[in-house]
């Protein structure tokens, strides 16, 4: 099922958005996130893993599915969503969905790939960093990234080698979900507006060839 958010006009671009291990395609990250895009003349479309799919119906958590099975849904998705548009179609994800998204964008010949906090390693294991894929990435790629995110702060990404293809935009004093502390004086609010004007700015740049 995808579930489309879709600008009032013509849409400039449209952007694949999958969600991250924990929260479905629906939860108040995701549906905000999809919302400013749209509103920038952005369309998004949403879906979700097949475990986070079964907890719909029966409400039990599980872990994610095997990463073979992450990415042969996201295959499925982005030929669906392929049939369905014509325009620059980016994909991309919040966490784990960015990562899968990741993995794929050149394989698929996508035009562009956005990441909401990407999980540059797991919580406490910055020893064991997931990037090595990254160094080759030929994508267009902008990555939002809050500078105290417990799976990648700004002091630890930079001892990171990362393609050229790759922009990050840092938000200040933010975690995971891009909140930053109270006492930076920033506030959610500002930094999701920022981030989706980042995108917007970012795909605007990106043409299909």
């Amino acid at each position: 099922m995808l579930l489309w958010n879709r600008p009032d006009g013509p849409a400039s671009h449209t952007l694949i958005l999958a969600h991250g291990a924990g929260a479905p395609m629906d939860s108040p990250f995701m549906d905000d996130m999809a919302q400013r895009l749209a509103a920038r003349g952005v369309a998004v479309a949403r879906f979700e893993f097949p475990y986070m799919a079964a907890r719909r119906e029966d409400g039990r958590r599980r872990p994610p599915n095997p990463q073979a099975q992450l990415l042969n849904c996201w295959r499925e998705i982005h030929a669906l969503v392929r049939q369905q548009v014509t325009g620059p179609l980016a994909i991309g994800g919040k966490s784990m969905g960015g990562r899968m998204a990741s993995l794929l964008a050149d394989d698929l010949g996508v035009d562009a790939l956005v990441c909401l906090g990407y999980p540059f390693h797991a919580v406490g294991k910055a020893d064991k960093p997931r990037v090595a894929h990254l160094a080759d990435l030929k994508t267009p790629t902008l990555i939002l990234q809050g500078e105290r995110d417990p799976m990648g702060d700004r002091l630890t990404v930079a001892g990171y080698s990362l393609s050229d293809a790759i922009d990050v935009h840092w938000l200040g004093a933010a975690d995971h979900d891009l909140k930053p502390l109270k006492a930076s004086g920033l506030t959610h609010e500002q930094h999701l507006d920022t981030a989706a004007d980042a995108i917007t700015a970012f795909l605007s740049g990106i043409r299909k060839p």
